[in-house]
């Protein structure tokens, strides 16, 4: 019998994916129960991770709990580790008790019943911590909980507020503004820019669809439907396409040589990014430092604040960990502890997704925007106006089709085929689920 999961439909689309492909396994809850019920059991737990220092924070958690003893063992970022414990979920062994999971890998996991439900433990106690719109993701929507939120990414706008005062340029508020503010900063200098459209950061693309109300992904009783190439969606692409097509944003990519000379020359004037923007900042454009401000994302409707998401992920446990209970009551200190979140930020750099301990944690501004004294109640405002959206199983080939259909787009410089790349994004994954042994409405 598969593992029963608790979020309904999710969790038959998982097992039916699972039998389409030829798979079979057993449930491991009784397992994972009956090897944490004595308290003084001495209890070790491998973590899959690559946030940078992550070790020392959890020193901290071994110091204080001689009997839950937790070991990180480094790995190659996302989607290696991904491929990896799937890798371990199919040959039966091999999996860690603890991964550290991306937001959008979280659907593929539970689709490969690779993660544990942690509805039954402290873990889901932790729910006020969290805005909505991250807890959602932990969630699929559904009773389930397959993850602890760690660390998130609100899309904010960065500005030149230098060249913002010269040219007598008012923070947008709109996309309308900032339609506005991208003619003057190019009319002022042919060769400047208020920013790009990136055609290979698809992370990026999703969370200014996610700020306009689009939810790509989604359960439909016992099936997936996807809406990608829906008014949300379209209502993005056609406004970057127009401005590329008009030639007054860029068309060029993200973190290219070009592009970090463009922001230490002040030829790109503003960065819609994330609240990990600084590091970058910093690291390609130190000479701009305190030149730079941050503020709320242009609006679709300034009356109904939103943001999105780009970045962040969660600690999970595996569907092969024997400790479940002692897995997740570290996952829920590592993330909520007040004393873990500050040193999260400390060394791993990371913005942390429990409110309260980003707001205790991030007291000063970053330095290169000491400028700025309330920068981070700046972001926190944005974070917590994120709004949900859910990923499905086969993110990486979306985000692939995303690649591949917003280059040619760009480089063509056609509203048109923004649009049209957003429809080929929409047939490229329905193909790609229904080809895995996905039902499709």
């Amino acid at each position: 019998m598969r593992k029963s999961f608790r979020a309904g439909a999710v969790a038959m689309l998982a097992a039916a994916t699972m039998l389409a492909a030829g798979c079979s396994g057993g449930s491991t809850t009784g397992s994972q129960s009956a090897a944490t019920s004595d308290p003084n059991q001495k209890v070790e737990l491998t973590y899959w991770a690559w946030a940078p220092n992550l070790e020392k924070v959890v020193e901290l958690w071994n110091e204080k709990n001689p009997t839950i003893h937790v070991t990180v063992n480094k790995q190659d970022g996302g989607d290696p580790a991904v491929t990896k414990l799937l890798t371990a979920v199919k040959a039966g062994s091999g999996a860690p008790d603890l991964i550290q999971a991306e937001y959008q890998k979280i659907p593929t996991l539970v689709a490969a019943d690779a993660l544990a439900d942690l509805s039954g433990t402290v873990a889901n106690e932790t729910k006020s911590h969290f805005p909505d719109g991250v807890w959602n993701d932990v969630t699929l929507g559904g009773d389930a909980l397959y993850s602890v939120p760690q660390d998130t990414g609100p899309m904010v706008f960065y500005y030149r507020a230098d060249i913002f005062e010269k040219l007598g340029i008012t923070v947008p508020k709109t996309w309308e503004e900032y339609a506005a503010a991208a003619k003057t900063v190019h009319a002022a200098d042919p060769e400047a820019y208020l920013g790009t459209f990136s055609s290979n950061d698809a992370g990026w693309f999703t969370g200014m669809a996610q700020q306009a109300g689009a939810s790509w992904w989604g359960v439909d009783g016992d099936a997936w439907n996807v809406k990608i190439a829906e008014e949300p969606t379209d209502k993005v692409a056609g406004f970057w396409g127009g401005l590329v097509e008009e030639g007054v944003i860029d068309n060029k990519p993200m973190y290219t040589p070009e592009w970090n000379t463009a922001l230490n020359t002040g030829k790109q004037v503003g960065w819609l990014s994330a609240a990990w923007g600084p590091g970058v900042l910093e690291g390609n454009a130190g000479a701009t430092a305190g030149m730079w401000k941050v503020a709320p994302m242009p609006q679709w409707d300034a009356s109904k604040p939103s943001t999105g998401n780009w970045g962040g992920s969660s600690t999970a446990v595996t569907s092969q960990s024997k400790n479940l209970d002692a897995a997740a009551k570290f996952a829920t200190w590592l993330n909520t502890d007040p004393e873990a979140v500050k040193a999260l930020v400390k060394e791993a750099g990371i913005y942390p997704a429990d409110t309260a301990g980003a707001e205790s944690s991030l007291t000063e501004a970053p330095a290169f925007f000491s400028n700025q004294p309330d920068f981070y109640k700046v972001v926190g405002e944005a974070a917590q106006n994120v709004g949900s959206f859910t990923y499905g199983p086969n993110v990486n080939v979306a985000y692939n089709a995303y690649n591949d259909q917003f280059a040619k787009a760009a480089q063509s410089k056609q509203k048109s085929a923004f649009l049209d790349a957003v429809s080929n994004m929409q047939q490229v994954t329905v193909d790609d689920l229904k080809k895995t042994g996905f039902t499709v409405k």
